[in-house]
């Protein structure tokens, strides 16, 4: 007993000593439990929607302020059909309501009242989420309005106009999004252990002992992994255009220029995260820990954005797969949108640099420390 508790002991002091299993047994636990508690919600789904009215009639007025009152969306009213048409393939909102000017006319004659409800099917749960919403809404307004007692519920009438992804098929969506989980894999889990397996392994000291240079390391370390992540990228396409049959609208080359971004983006994530900590397995819990799973849960593959707190609506803007699933789908979906694609450009572009820049000054060039 007193050697085990010498051991116990032992390795207590350890792991006080090494700040690395207290990060693994309670910051990564914390950061996966605030993600599932805050940036997760199953229950219901705020979407952004534009509204145009063209009927006139005080009542309408009413309907149109009841989508401005649910908690379940966020309407924004306009007469420019054009805006908010430009607003939707730009993915600012998800929908649109078209209140047509006979609307009132045919409450008053008790005949169907149609209403235009164009969707963004890019996201087949929202767009049901959507269409759910507005006849729930009409529905309410209906049921406190004059025309109550005139009129059935069924007689307001939404029609659906799903666009983008007309068969509303979630592969559609899903699949293209898969590029970029793939793509965070290879760039930021790969390229994690890739320092650190140099300085576990020894053969750092066999590297800085021949004639390299600090860059000469940095960019040995990039280009292979860079090539790699790009014939991943490739496969994927081919495996979602040719064998899945994903519609792509977009073109090619702006989708490999802005993919190679993204890979040179998150290869600084993971080869920063390398650099720094010197250990695989430590260097693999973080890089899943802010690497992975945001992508996963905070990108709005999988969760939408508008559904999250707004504190973690404002973290997302700084995580790369955001702007990349964000491009990829308008890219499959919807074609070539030059300011989603010039605005993801440019934040990769200079996160890529800043990352670059981060790795070249945390690179080791001594073996022994200070």
């Amino acid at each position: 007993m007193k050697i085990l508790r010498a051991l116990v002991k032992k390795e207590i002091l350890q792991i006080i000593r090494d700040p690395s299993s207290i990060i693994i047994a309670f910051v990564l636990p914390l950061i996966s439990i605030l993600i599932y508690m805050y940036g997760i919600n199953l229950d219901f789904v705020t979407v952004n929607i534009g509204v145009k009215n063209d009927d006139n009639s005080p009542d309408i007025t009413q309907l149109v302020n009841s989508f401005d009152h649910s908690k379940y969306i966020n309407s924004e009213v306009s007469d420019n059909m054009s805006d908010l048409t430009q607003k939707l393939i730009r993915s600012k909102i998800k929908g649109i309501v078209i209140i047509p000017n006979d609307f009132s006319t045919n409450l008053e004659q008790r005949q169907s009242a149609d209403l235009m409800v164009i969707a963004d099917g890019a996201e087949v749960n929202t767009a049901t989420h959507l269409q759910n919403y507005v006849l729930q809404i009409s529905n309410q307004w209906l049921a406190t309005s004059r025309y109550a007692q005139q009129v059935s519920p069924q007689i307001v009438n939404p029609q659906i106009r799903t666009w983008y992804n007309q068969d509303s098929n979630g592969y559609y969506f899903i699949l293209p999004g898969s590029i970029a989980i793939t793509m965070t894999l290879i760039g930021i889990l790969l390229t994690a252990l890739v320092v650190a397996r140099e300085w576990e392994r020894g053969t750092m000291e066999s590297i800085l002992s021949s004639n390299v240079t600090r860059m000469h390391i940095v960019l040995g370390k990039y280009i292979p992994y860079f090539i790699l992540g790009m014939f991943s990228m490739i496969f994927n396409l081919v495996l979602c255009i040719g064998v899945f049959q994903v519609p792509f609208h977009g073109s090619y080359l702006v989708l490999i220029l802005v993919s190679a971004l993204f890979l040179f983006t998150s290869m600084g994530i993971g080869l920063l995260i390398s650099t720094i900590l010197k250990n695989q397995f430590f260097a693999s819990q973080v890089s899943i820990g802010i690497g992975f799973l945001p992508a996963l849960l905070l990108s709005g593959l999988v969760f939408p954005i508008s559904s999250m707190p707004e504190i973690l609506q404002y973290i997302t803007r700084i995580l790369p797969p955001r702007y990349f699933i964000t491009f990829i789908e308008s890219e499959f979906m919807a074609g070539t949108v030059p300011s989603i694609a010039i605005k993801s450009s440019i934040f990769l572009l200079i996160l890529g640099i800043i990352l670059f820049v981060a790795v070249y000054k945390n690179t080791d060039m001594r073996l022994t420390h200070d």
